[in-house]
């Protein structure tokens, strides 16, 4: 009897090696292009994928909000600073190709080396993807008195043209002059989680300015993004989406 209990438990052991572990599920949105659909998964936090085309876009890929063994592996991987909320070296592994395209900030090639830097107001074309780097900074919120969490000069947000759309991943941020002036954007990432980056009034006085047509919060932490959606909601140029970006 014994050996046949031993046999069983060892017949369900190999049993349960043969199971797949369950798909990791995250929200999805379809937006469509004049060179065909974009889809935006949302993975959590400041990370997300873009999927174009036959390209992977990476932004901010954390390991804290996903199993990047399990994800599509990136054709282009975007960070927008060094924080370790965004970037993350084993993640950024785990979907590395030989012929992926790492771009980020001088500040991120001190910790990982081999990448492309773009400053602030630098131009690039990746795989034919038009990528502007934008000013991510703060203004108000301070680490000590004079001490910016986000100082000028160091971090990026993104604008991506991706066939007849602008998207723009503001990165950590507040509504500076620089985003305010942004021209023609159709969907746009707004951080608001403090005291890190903006209050819901801030990212409305930002959308207001350069008008989004779509409009993510993103990076909220605590934040309730509904203050947002009331906040604008006498705009209706302006499409509010809350997907889970804790």
């Amino acid at each position: 009897m014994k050996m046949v209990n031993v046999l069983l438990l060892s017949l369900g052991v190999v049993l349960l090696a043969f199971i797949p572990a369950p798909a990791q599920q995250f929200e999805e949105d379809i937006i469509q292009t004049s060179a065909g659909p974009l889809k935006i998964t949302f993975l959590g936090h400041g990370t997300l994928y873009l999927t174009f085309k036959n390209l992977v876009i990476h932004v901010d890929p954390v390991s804290r909000y996903a199993d990047f063994s399990q994800l599509p592996r990136a054709d282009i991987i975007l960070v927008t600073h060094e924080h370790g909320d965004h970037l993350d070296k084993g993640a950024i592994s785990k979907i590395q190709k030989d012929t992926t395209e790492l771009i980020y900030t001088a500040k991120c090639a001190e910790e990982l080396p081999g990448g492309k830097v773009m400053a602030n107001g630098d131009k690039l074309t990746v795989k034919g993807i038009h990528i502007e780097a934008v000013p991510a900074y703060n203004i108000k919120h301070m680490r000590s008195p004079g001490t910016p969490f986000h100082p000028k000069g160091v971090g990026n947000g993104y604008i991506l043209t991706l066939g007849d759309k602008r998207v723009y991943i503001a990165g950590d941020t507040e509504n500076t002059p620089e985003m305010k002036a942004l021209k023609d954007i159709d969907i746009a990432f707004l951080p608001m989680n403090l005291p890190y980056t903006m209050t819901p009034e801030m990212v409305a006085d930002a959308a207001r300015a350069f008008q989004p047509k779509i409009l993510y919060p993103y990076h909220y932490g605590n934040t309730d993004p509904q203050k947002l959606v009331e906040l604008l909601k006498d705009n209706p140029n302006i499409e509010v989406r809350i997907r889970n970006m804790r």
